[in-house]
């Protein structure tokens, strides 16, 4: 069967680019309700962003006085932008290392990678710097570690019903409301959590 998805995925039946939402019956407890972002998927693996978990006690400014990219005095007298920053938990791997999901109106040479639909990734302190100085992208995301699957993995996991995917937008994306990202991406499906079982996806 191919891969479950609501349009959008590349030729070859990848969701780079895409929204995987976590279904009910998810057997890790890692991903229970989460939805993930998809940076790359190809016969290699595939690479996202968790979306709606939030990193436990840190902040935006805390996480930039750690880093030495601005002292603790300034850490509190951020631009407002840079003050409202939420700090996400990306996934599982690498945790203690910086992604930053953004919109494409800011680039890095030769660090930024372009994912799809105006959304782009970079994980170098210069796009922190700028985001505290008020120069960085106009819609970001910063979130610490990553989820990341072997080859095959994911398509087994979706085969095996533990995922479904649609395309994303940008509020499910950027906006602060993480408590409801989970809701409103199988919203966008036309679908309440209740009506899902282990059986969908099966022909």
């Amino acid at each position: 069967m191919p891969l479950l998805h609501a349009g959008g995925a590349r030729s070859g039946g990848y969701l780079e680019g895409q929204l995987l939402i976590a279904m009910p019956t998810m057997g890790d407890d890692r991903f229970e309700r989460t939805i993930v972002y998809l940076c790359a998927h190809s016969a290699e693996g595939a690479m996202g962003i968790v979306l709606n978990q939030l990193a436990a006690n840190v902040s935006f400014g805390d996480l930039l006085a750690k880093l030495n990219i601005v002292t603790p005095r300034d850490a509190i007298r951020l631009p407002r932008h840079a003050r409202d920053m939420r700090v996400h938990r990306g996934g599982p791997v690498e945790t203690g290392r910086g992604f930053v999901l953004h919109s494409d109106d800011f680039r890095i040479e030769n660090s930024t990678m372009s994912i799809d639909g105006g959304v782009c990734l970079t994980a170098t302190l210069d796009i922190l710097k700028a985001i505290a100085e008020d120069r960085g992208p106009d819609r970001a995301i910063l979130a610490l570690g990553y989820a990341g699957w072997a080859p095959g993995q994911l398509e087994g996991e979706i085969l095996a019903n533990g995922w479904l995917t649609c395309a994303p937008d940008p509020e499910l994306l950027f906006d602060a409301a993480v408590e409801t990202k989970y809701s409103r991406a199988l919203s966008k499906l036309g679908v309440h959590p209740a009506m899902l079982s282990n059986e969908i996806g099966h022909a």
